[in-house]
């Protein structure tokens, strides 16, 4: 990678990326974190809503938006203050890594380029050897993730 400051910024984030992976397998409660931890601290919806400043009803409806996916991060920071906790946010790369990422995505872009020029020298008679074309997508690849064009994630 040519830009020194994206390449440093990347491996801080898969540095990030690292510490949240040991969670990459976990499983949130079918009723929600607000409920769940509510209901092990044998908590009553009025005792939070008191710890909030809402109703007994406002937490009921917090707890049915986090369940259904339509919960802000500040409803949740703020529940997560009043039961003393810290709200935890972030992405886990399916690749593990940005730089996974992005030389996944720079050789599937390399192939694509490769091969449509194998194409058409393939229409002229001019057809390259499969070690040829390996070669050249990897070569390739390596130019597109060392510039990592505006094109990358089109």
């Amino acid at each position: 990678m040519r830009d020194l400051k994206l390449k440093l910024l990347i491996e801080q984030l898969d540095r990030k990326f690292q510490k949240l992976s040991i969670i990459d397998d976990l499983i949130i409660p079918s009723e929600g974190w607000v409920f769940s931890t509510r209901s092990a601290l044998k908590m009553t919806l009025r005792q939070l809503g008191n710890k909030l400043n809402i109703t007994a009803q406002s937490v009921k409806e917090i707890e049915t938006r986090e369940k259904n996916g339509s919960i802000t991060l500040k409803t949740l920071k703020d529940v997560g203050n009043a039961l003393d906790m810290k709200l935890v946010y972030g992405f886990i790369p399916k690749e593990k890594t940005l730089e996974a990422m992005i030389e996944k995505r720079a050789y599937e872009i390399a192939e694509q380029i490769v091969y449509r020029t194998s194409n058409t020298m393939k229409l002229e008679d001019q057809e390259n050897s499969i070690e040829r074309l390996r070669h050249a997508i990897q070569d390739r690849a390596e130019k597109i993730k060392s510039e990592m064009p505006k094109y990358l994630w089109d």
